[in-house]
């Protein structure tokens, strides 16, 4: 077996200049590296948290040997995850001779900036949009933008410029377009299957080379702190200032980033993001699109991943609960030895999951609902979009051909010090006609089952009183009555 080769730099490619840095510190973000060392302050700080967008910057990577480019949250994206990818900020868009770039004239002749702070960040979201959707929808376009926040133009301005880029210019001749296939082969001459190791002591940060290396680093540095798409651990040292290292980065990591289906399993890598995993999941489990859709904003969707928000255990992450309620199955690894356990059973208590030292989450595995199994989900925010989870609910429920309730499954977010199922609320069901008494007897569990908390989000009542009534929603909508509000379930087809 061929010894691992390491190196003690990270690689990328900066708008059209190569970078090599020795020193890099593992809490040290994209952003305070772009405004403070190489002066590039087009890209500013607004929230610091990856709310306001107005860090947007572009990364180019290779999947499957493609080069994309995607819009990030540069304040909370840690430098030392760049490695082998191409950064992309506002400075670097240019036009024809002295123009302006397609995207900053139409924002320009369509009066989308005001004070002007947020204006660079729309453009980069607005530019990765652009390049892969030359003549975007206007749902398309409102999408792009749910990660970016304006205090004083609004966004129907911004929309109207949207939709004009390409009278300016066309994507196909960008530079980035005609740099495509040059930028490629760079990226791909970076990625030499090294291990990156910068720093000494405790103030490290390790880029394994691939999930094998990975698990015998946290063989040996079983406390260090993993870090995926840091839209979690970001929040960590930009909010909290918690010291991370050592920090182990395995975002894009060979092994972890792969999605597909066996058998009517869909098994989805610990380091595949939400973007990535969408087309997949929105068409063999169509309720999981509108979900994801509400998951932060573009930028987290390309940063964040699935495995990520599971191993971080949080009550109120979004994944956890309609994973559960179908049923899906964890594996876990520690070195080379692997166990799968069912998801649910992760989850021990507020902080503290079923992960051994230096045991890591590989991937999770979820079964396509079977014909005539309807499922829902649910979520409850302040806002539509980019919101935080006040209380999540997912429903998954077989009926017998009598009508009576053959099996159900019920899980919940923000209802619990983790996310957990309501047994006793599924207890009170099972056997018993699908009809709204038995579903309005079945609410009196739900004081059994929760005991919810008030915070910021929400009060204790109103959670208690929104699990009961998503679940008398489920209803209505599973019997055909018409309902008063715009539905989003699945019925297997």
């Amino acid at each position: 077996m061929a010894k691992l080769k390491t190196r003690n730099e990270i690689r990328f490619i900066l708008n059209g200049e190569d970078i090599a840095l020795t020193t890099v510190a593992p809490e040290e973000t994209l952003l305070d590296w772009l405004r403070l060392n190489r002066s590039l302050r087009g890209t500013k700080e607004g929230c610091a948290e990856g709310d306001c967008g107005a860090c947007t910057v572009l990364v180019g990577r290779l999947s499957a040997g493609r080069l994309v480019y995607e819009s990030v949250n540069a304040c909370i994206r840690f430098l030392g995850s760049l490695d082998g990818t191409h950064v992309v900020t506002v400075e670097h868009l240019r036009g024809d001779g002295e123009k302006l770039h397609p995207v900053q004239q139409a924002m320009v002749d369509f009066h989308g900036s005001q004070c002007g702070f947020c204006t660079p960040g729309f453009v980069m979201s607005l530019y990765a949009l652009w390049m892969r959707s030359p003549e975007p929808s206007d749902a398309a376009i409102e999408k792009a933008l749910q990660g970016n926040l304006c205090r004083c133009t609004g966004y129907d301005a911004i929309v109207r410029a949207a939709r004009a880029i390409s009278s300016y210019g066309k994507a196909a001749k960008d530079p980035l377009a005609a740099e495509r296939k040059a930028i490629t082969a760079k990226l791909a001459a970076m990625k030499d299957d090294s291990r990156v190791e910068i720093g000494s002591g405790k103030q490290r940060l390790i880029v394994p080379a691939n999930a094998d290396d990975l698990a015998s680093v946290l063989d040996k540095e079983p406390g260090a702190t993993i870090v995926a798409g840091s839209t979690d651990v970001g929040l960590w040292v930009t909010k909290h200032m918690r010291d991370i290292s050592p920090v182990i980065f395995i975002g894009n990591l060979d092994g972890l980033c792969t999605i597909s289906e066996n058998k009517g399993v869909i098994s989805i890598g610990a380091g595949v993001t939400y973007s990535d995993a969408f087309s997949i999941l929105a068409k063999r489990i169509p309720t999981l699109g509108p979900l994801f859709d509400r998951i932060g904003g573009e930028q987290v969707r390309n940063m964040g991943t699935i495995g990520g928000n599971i191993a971080n255990g949080s009550p109120i992450g979004d994944t956890p609960p309609p994973l559960i309620a179908l049923g899906a199955q964890l594996t876990l690894r520690r070195g080379k030895k692997r166990r799968t356990i069912p998801l649910e059973d992760f989850f021990i208590a507020y902080g503290k999951q079923d992960r051994q030292p230096g045991e890591f989450v590989e991937a999770v595995h979820v079964s396509v609902p079977a014909k005539g199994k309807k499922f829902a989900v649910y979520k409850i925010t302040k806002r539509r979009d980019e919101d935080i989870t006040a209380a999540l609910g997912a429903f998954y429920l077989t009926l017998a051909k009598d009508g009576t309730v053959a099996d159900v499954r019920i899980a919940y977010g923000g209802m619990a010090a983790t996310p957990k199922r309501a047994f006793g609320v599924e207890k009170a069901l099972l056997g018993k006609p699908w009809t709204e008494a038995t579903v309005e007897t079945a609410m009196a569990e739900y004081a059994k089952d929760f005991t919810p908390l008030t915070d910021m989000r929400a009060s204790a009542e109103y959670r208690a009183l929104a699990a009961k009534n998503l679940l008398l929603r489920f209803f209505v909508e599973t019997t055909g009555t018409k309902a008063p509000f715009q539905v989003s379930r699945y019925e297997a087809a």
